[in-house]
């Protein structure tokens, strides 16, 4: 018998696995509405993915990052745009487990991940104010230059439809202002550099159920806590005020059930005659400046 070379081993095809098959039987039929559907919506609605395009999926190890590396390998069957894709996953200083935890359900998953490593705990363990936020800008900063480094002009993100939502009420509430998560951002500090979130329109809910269809266990957070609790959010929040964001809207549904559509709607349906100020390219604009007294 004719001996395999390691060169000729590495060209053979990768034959999927049970867990891998199923995962993705789920996305193309089970839960392809709840999931496929709002995931290619938001692409064509928001021009997320575009001709050329090479998109560094940045994958921290939790559901949402996972399930969109595998709505992306979905949606570049369908081959209606060509792009590449790059699965990023940085180390800011996992411990052993969970990173094990982390390319253990990718190989399972059948994502190609590439790893790389930073110090971003050992750089904010020290800083006491805020330092969830100053961890999710570093974090980021990492990943646009990892993926520019590798030829990627978009960084993905897991944000999905109810951290949008989330996100404008606690900006209302906590921050005393109106803004929202938005679907796409130019960097402004990586030249040519875009960052993307394709999961916009899709549920939480939805998430946890493919989730746990496919009894897949994930790690809870990214953050430099996630030994002991999920304690920040990837825009830098705490999951405190979070959860308390997320307990409010649904005490609201009670009553409303259309309140989650209404919040997210109500970023989209701003009347500028009806606004005491706002802001534009960092200008103050104050309805006074316009306002002409009757005659």
């Amino acid at each position: 018998m004719k001996e395999i070379t390691c060169e000729e081993l590495n060209k053979l095809p990768v034959v999927p696995g049970d867990k891998q098959k199923k995962a993705e039987e789920s996305i193309q039929k089970k839960y392809h509405r709840q999931l496929f559907t709002p995931f290619a919506k938001a692409c064509k609605t928001y021009k997320l993915i575009e001709e050329g395009d090479r998109i560094a999926v940045c994958i921290s190890g939790g559901k949402d990052s996972m399930l969109m590396a595998k709505l992306f390998q979905e949606i570049q069957k369908h081959r209606q745009c060509n792009f590449e894709l790059e699965y990023l996953v940085m180390d800011p200083g996992y411990n052993p487990d969970n990173r094990a935890l982390i390319e253990s359900n990718a190989k399972s998953l059948g994502i190609p991940v590439t790893v790389f490593e930073s110090d971003i705990f050992d750089a904010v363990d020290n800083i006491e104010k805020n330092p969830c936020y100053i961890c999710a800008r570093m974090r980021r900063g990492y990943l646009y230059s990892k993926a520019k480094e590798l030829g990627c002009n978009k960084i993905a993100l897991g944000h999905h439809y109810d951290d949008v939502i989330e996100t404008i009420l606690m900006g209302m509430l906590q921050g005393a202002q109106i803004q929202t998560m938005m679907p796409k951002l130019h960097s402004t500090n990586f030249e040519g550099m875009e960052l993307i979130r394709p999961m916009y329109l899709v549920r939480e809910s939805d998430i946890c159920a493919w989730r746990d269809y496919n009894d897949l266990h994930f790690l809870q957070c990214a953050c430099h806590f996630t030994d002991t609790c999920s304690t920040c959010h990837e825009d830098g929040t705490t999951s405190s005020k979070r959860l308390e964001t997320k307990k409010l809207i649904a005490a609201l549904k009670k009553d409303n059930p259309y309140i989650e559509s209404n919040i997210f709607k109500s970023v989209e349906n701003v009347n500028l005659d009806t606004v005491i100020a706002y802001k534009k390219d960092g200008v103050r604009h104050h309805f006074l400046d316009e306002y002409t007294t009757g005659v």
